[in-house]
């Protein structure tokens, strides 16, 4: 053990601060959890802070996100000095401390003369997206690990515009952050005139429900006899989800036992989409009743996956093979209708297969590739928006699962995805094909793919030590 570790960790274990409870699990601590709870201090990086929940500098707690959202508040400040009505919205989900993590930004927020609007219980992270446009905040903070196991949580943050914030703009809150006392020293300065804190109603989900469903390109096909199987793996879009489902008609049953906000995804082997754990659950219930798709969302909601019936076994789609189906669903019909914009526009990311964008080019859309994380297609959405002119948004997308077809969320949208998903696949059902079999017409036509993802963990010290030798 360095001594760094060492003195991060008495610094912690003597602190008044701490509880008991905190004190005992540090004093439970072997020398290789000391090492890779306080080897550094966890990092906030352009897609937020995620982390291991437990005490330590390298871990997600009370006080490292307390420090977040001082430095979120100062960054705030600073950015939007000349406006008179500062406020924030903040979502958060299903993981274990998301409520408290989301109450505890809020007083900070307060602190510091900014009101905070907060759902009375979880929302999805695209709701929260959409809450920050529809309520005109200057900001937004989502509490998720999005499909992260049990062991973690997250702490997301977000522009005015509702996308969250690009490396030009979250650079300087992290100089901020860098620049405050230590996790256990930091405190807030309260204002003379604090902020306030309001429950967000239910308005907001009838007016975000509302836009959803009206994405639909062919609402009237028949749905009779199209049985569909959907979990939430425990998350947000539970209600949401099915409220859209029972609204347009769908014949849908959910994993109930994955349908409980269970902070430890005790139905589920995994709560992330891209991985087969997860559709286990999901395929013996679509198997009892003989559906026709499965559908599921990730804990935080932003990001669907799905898997079809081949006639003999359930074959899951990739997040490449399902978007490029449903970009040609889109275009094909919309063409079809003289309702593909002449100037159209698909977003991707560098590292999504080219599929999606021989597809939309066929149809004389325009594509623009960005760098990996969703900020940067809500980033270039928004930035055509004020310009005036430039290319209009058809679609988004990224090879994990995560899409947008309507730019009133500039966040990756579970639900919207879900709502097209479903229609798309009844589309080629109510044609006698399978996605499949859809798929390889689609291929036919623009050249056969395979992609691939792997996943690596590196833990502690050691493994950081690792990745720095391998990036370098």
């Amino acid at each position: 053990m360095s001594n760094a570790v060492l003195s991060n960790y008495v610094r912690w274990l003597l602190c008044p601060k701490t509880t008991e409870e905190e004190r005992s699990i540090l004093r439970s601590m072997s020398d290789k959890e000391k090492d890779d709870a306080f080897f550094q201090d966890i990092e906030f990086g352009t897609a937020g802070m995620r982390g291991i929940l437990g005490p330590g500098t390298n871990r997600l707690n009370r006080f490292t996100v307390k420090k977040a959202s001082v430095a979120f508040a100062l960054y705030l400040l600073e950015t939007f000095k000349d406006v008179e009505k500062k406020a924030v919205a903040i979502a958060y989900d299903n993981r274990w401390f998301s409520p408290e993590f989301c109450e505890l930004s809020a007083e900070i927020l307060n602190d510091y003369g900014i009101d905070a609007y907060y759902f009375d219980s979880l929302r999805p992270t695209p709701e929260l997206s959409f809450a920050v446009r529809e309520l005109n905040c200057i900001g937004g903070i989502m509490i998720t690990a999005s499909h992260n196991s049990k062991e973690y949580n997250g702490y997301k943050v977000y522009d005015e515009t509702g996308c969250q914030l690009v490396p030009e703009k979250i650079s300087r809150m992290i100089e901020i952050l860098n620049s405050l006392p230590d996790e256990l020293t930091v405190e807030s300065n309260p204002v003379p005139e604090r902020g306030e804190s309001h429950i967000i109603d239910s308005s907001l989900d009838d007016k975000y429900v509302a836009l959803v469903e009206t994405l639909q390109i062919n609402p009237d096909l028949k749905k009779d006899g199209f049985k569909i199987v959907y979990t939430p793996q425990h998350g947000t879009s539970y209600e949401n989800a099915m409220r859209v489902f029972n609204e347009l008609g769908y014949d849908v049953t959910p994993v109930a036992a994955q349908c409980e906000h269970d902070p430890n995804f005790g139905a589920t082997l995994s709560p992330n989409p891209e991985t087969a754990e997860a559709f286990i659950e999901p395929i013996k219930l679509a198997e009892e009743i003989k559906a026709n798709l499965i559908v599921m969302t990730d804990p935080d909601g932003d990001r669907c996956g799905l898997a079809y019936n081949n006639g003999t076994e359930w074959v899951r789609l990739t997040g490449n093979e399902s978007a490029a189906l449903l970009i040609d669903y889109i275009m094909s019909n919309k063409a079809a209708r003289g309702e593909l914009p002449a100037n159209g526009a698909l977003y991707d990311t560098v590292v999504t297969s080219d599929l999606g964008r021989k597809i939309a080019t066929s149809y004389g859309v325009n594509v623009e590739s960005f760098l990996t994380g969703f900020k940067y297609i809500g980033h270039q959405i928004d930035h055509y928006e004020k310009v005036g002119s430039g290319p209009e948004f058809v679609f988004g997308y990224e090879e994990s699962y995560g899409c947008l077809v309507g730019p009133f969320v500039r966040d990756k949208d579970g639900i919207q995805a879900i709502t097209l998903y479903c229609e798309m696949a009844l589309y080629h059902h109510l044609q006698g094909k399978t996605l499949g079999e859809a798929f390889v017409e689609l291929q036919k036509k623009h050249g056969f793919h395979k992609a691939t993802t792997k996943s690596f963990m590196f833990p502690g010290s050691d493994g950081k030590d690792k990745m720095v030798t391998l990036y370098c």
